[in-house]
């Protein structure tokens, strides 16, 4: 066997080693079952493949309300372990499942057909110390995935362009606990628009508002309100699961 490619088998079972190594000390697990040795496995992929469902939620943003499904299984356990586990790895099969379900709300007509025009993906507003603690916004880290995966022509369907205008402002408590009264009170008036990035929405796009989990619908209902009054119409909101 020629000595390079001895050189290159060698250093190939090096790394084939190491990464066994690294599996052993820190078991890769699926995001959305836990099931070991992958990070997304086939089965809850082909899941997050469904068709996405119509929301009806108490709080009503006035716009269609999409999710990719109910809250619960492997939606409701990556939804956790994006937030609560820092596990950033988990944008990239999230991303591909959104952009899977905007493909196939486009079909259904339920997004324009703009011909090429680029569809508007507006993250969800954040609590900036909620951002902080995960190392970042979660659900823009979907969002650019999306638009990734569109750009790569992996996923098939328009452009997107991701455009992180909303803003949390102070004194919005942590909603977890909170009645859905509550929920409404907690957030009212404190989504607001960043003036310096309103420029990034242009032509006539679809916008499209997207979040991890809808649960009254407080929060979507507030950002569609505050991007209207910028005189920007929402199309729909999307959201990985409704609870």
């Amino acid at each position: 066997m020629h000595v390079g490619a001895l050189i290159h088998d060698s250093a190939m079972g090096d790394k084939k080693f190491g990464a066994g190594l690294l599996d052993l000390l820190l078991p890769r697990e699926c995001g959305g079952c836990g099931r070991t040795g992958t990070l997304w496995c086939g089965e809850c992929a082909e899941l997050l493949r469904d068709h996405p469902v119509q929301l009806s939620p108490r709080v009503d943003p006035g716009v269609p309300v999409w999710a990719l499904g109910r809250y619960d299984g492997p939606r409701r356990r990556s939804v956790i372990e994006m937030k609560e586990r820092g596990r950033r790895d988990l944008a990239m099969p999230l991303g591909i499942a959104v952009a899977g379900a905007l493909g196939t709300l486009e079909r259904w007509g339920e997004v324009g057909g703009g011909g090429r025009t680029p569809i508007m993906l507006v993250p969800a507003p954040t609590r900036a110390r909620a951002a902080r603690s995960r190392g970042g916004d979660p659900v823009r880290r979907i969002a650019e995935s999306v638009r990734e995966k569109r750009e790569v022509g992996s996923v098939e369907g328009r452009p997107v362009r991701v455009c992180p205008i909303l803003r949390m402002t102070r004194g919005v408590r942590d909603s977890v606990g909170l009645s859905a009264a509550d929920r409404v009170t907690n957030v009212n008036g404190h989504v607001s628009l960043d003036t310096t990035a309103v420029s990034s929405i242009v032509g006539d796009g679809d916008i499209v508002l997207l979040d991890d989990v809808l649960t009254t619908g407080a929060t979507a209902a507030e950002s569609v309100r505050a991007l209207a009054l910028s005189g920007i119409r929402t199309t729909l909101v999307l959201v990985l699961a409704g609870a």
